[in-house]
């Protein structure tokens, strides 16, 4: 058994570039989207919070896989982008969905007096919110946040159903060579946990370094 993993973790992993690529990626775009829709959400006033409101509830509702489906054979067939790019699009959209919630949550978190304080000291409400709630609201969002790092660390094996390479599919292609299913997905299932497991343990310490003392 010994042997077979000096060869079954060596081929497995050469998936996880891509695992970690299509994680980070979604997760940086989405953040930049969930931050803006974040922030209209609390300040864009009642018709653009309704609108991206629905737009939220909209990609929450659907199923993760069905989304994935959707851009890569109508939208990547409209603009020709690889089975990659499309994977990582759909994780980066779902994702901007939930990091919205989570912006607009933690936002809520600011006493409505840290604004108060800000306006009265001469900021406009753009920089009251970007130097005076948003820095606040990050320590609020962390937590939640590396949930949603977890989850689309493992999200990421959606993209095996489009035949990108990433370490489930190549453990799938192991296994349909050795028959040997239980070890290749075993050995991947012990690869997302120290995946998640690395990400959840260092965004935790990077909570602890910057809370506020109370």
């Amino acid at each position: 058994m010994f042997q077979e993993l000096l060869i079954l973790v060596p081929y497995i992993l050469r998936g996880l570039e891509i695992t970690l690529s299509v994680t980070g990626i979604a997760l940086g775009i989405g953040l930049f989207f969930g931050l803006v829709m974040g922030i209209l959400r609390v300040y864009g006033g009642r018709v653009v919070s309704r609108v991206v409101g629905i737009f939220v509830a909209a990609i929450r509702a659907l199923p993760h896989i069905l989304l994935l489906l959707i851009i890569y054979f109508l939208i990547a067939r409209i603009i020709s982008i690889s089975a990659f790019w499309s994977a990582t699009m759909a994780l980066a959209i779902i994702s901007s969905a939930y990091q919205a919630e989570i912006v607009r949550g933690a936002i809520l978190c600011v006493s409505e007096g840290q604004m108060q304080a800000a306006r009265s000291i001469g900021m406009t409400h753009l920089q009251a919110i970007w130097h005076v709630v948003i820095p606040q609201a990050f320590r609020h969002a962390i937590p939640p946040w590396s949930n949603e790092a977890a989850i689309v660390i493992k999200d990421s094996s959606l993209v095996y159903v489009l035949g990108v390479p990433e370490i489930l599919r190549q453990a799938q292609y192991y296994s349909a060579r050795t028959y040997k299913p239980f070890l290749a997905y075993l050995t991947v299932a012990a690869i997302y946990f120290l995946l998640t497991f690395a990400t959840n343990r260092g965004l935790d310490a990077l909570e602890r370094r910057i809370r506020i003392p109370t």
